[in-house]
């Protein structure tokens, strides 16, 4: 017994040196320290000894096992330390291999027109205010002078949630919030920029999704001059100083008097060309003085205040600036439509 005891600690001490990965050590630790190993079968033997060589086989077969468990923690060291070292060598970087090039973005073009217009319009005295997306019936259509059946409201084909709520066609709603904060006392001088929802047939000049800037002035004595001189300094800031606008008749329910504005063709000058269609003028927005029931419904007094509106689409004022054709290049993360817009221009 005791010469098979030690040949089993020669034995596994081979094994144990010989293993190549923690895998196969671990079976050696099963194999020989287990329940089932050979040593406890040996041990099994000990009752046919004498009570003088029991205790002297027992010593002899812990021995074995300590000697059998250092030899597989120290082999379970050098194991551990060789996955190491090569997890390290595998991972190892070469730091003089040339960096990979980080690709600069730049500002949407959109992004880009609308801090374009709010700088120019918080440097006239405007405040930006906004507003839900997700809108009542009442803010986006009658406090605007629409009532239910207002036949205006078929230009606007909308997107319902529900009869009260729906996604807002127009950032016009904010306008109406904002009056109704101040409680029927002025001035009000703000814009609101804002994604606004259409059910519109996608294509190159119209989405179902776009944005608009809304600007509103409410005051005592607020004219129509007043509104003409603010968009004329709007249309030479942005599209160039030599830049003229004109005024033409139009209707708006929330307006009266309502005027289109058109701005001289910044290509041609005003001779004519495929831009302007001939005609020397560009549409870039409408507007109008602000009608006495909206002012009435917000809480104003018609007959103190007055005032004026005007709203503009922000990709009509990109792709006219950029020369832009197709209002689908504004939605579709194309880099190479993107990286035209350089952030130092």
């Amino acid at each position: 017994m005791q010469e098979r005891l030690k040949e089993l600690q020669t034995e596994a001490l081979e094994k144990i040196n010989a293993a190549s990965d923690l895998k196969e050590l671990n079976e050696i630790r099963v194999s020989y320290l287990g329940k089932k190993g050979p040593i406890t079968e040996v041990l099994k033997g000990m009752g046919k000894l004498s009570a003088e060589e029991r205790p002297v086989m027992g010593a002899l077969a812990n021995e074995v096992r300590d000697a059998i468990s250092a030899g597989i923690e120290e082999k379970q060291i050098r194991l551990e330390e060789a996955a190491v070292s090569a997890k390290l060598a595998g991972e190892q970087i070469d730091v003089t291999l040339p960096g990979r090039p980080v690709k600069t973005g730049n500002h949407h073009p959109l992004t880009r027109i609308v801090e374009e217009i709010e700088d120019l319009f918080i440097g006239m005295g405007y405040s930006v205010a906004e507003g839900p997306e997700v809108e009542s019936d009442y803010y986006n259509f009658e406090a605007l002078n629409l009532p239910k059946d207002h036949p205006a409201r078929d230009m606007q084909d909308s997107f319902y949630i529900t009869d009260e709520i729906l996604l807002r066609t127009q950032t016009s709603p904010v306008q109406a919030r904002t009056m109704e904060k101040h409680k029927g006392k002025g001035p009000v001088k703000i814009i609101c920029p804002g994604k606004v929802f259409r059910r519109d047939n996608d294509d190159a000049t119209h989405s179902h999704q776009f944005m608009q800037i809304e600007g509103l002035v409410v005051d005592e004595n607020i004219r129509m001059s007043d509104l003409k001189g603010t968009l004329e300094v709007f249309a030479k800031k942005l599209f160039g100083e030599d830049r003229e606008i004109r005024l033409r008749p139009s209707f708006f329910p929330f307006t009266e008097p309502s005027v289109e504005v058109d701005v001289s063709c910044f290509k041609c000058g005003g001779k004519g060309c495929n831009i302007c269609k001939k005609t020397g003028w560009i549409e870039i927005l409408g507007a109008g003085m602000v009608h006495p029931n909206v002012l009435e419904m917000s809480g104003f007094d018609s007959k103190k205040y007055s005032g004026f509106a005007f709203g503009m689409g922000v990709e009509r004022i990109a792709m006219l600036k950029y020369g832009i054709d197709d209002i689908r290049h504004f939605y579709t993360n194309d880099v190479r439509f993107l990286k035209q817009f350089s952030i130092k221009e």
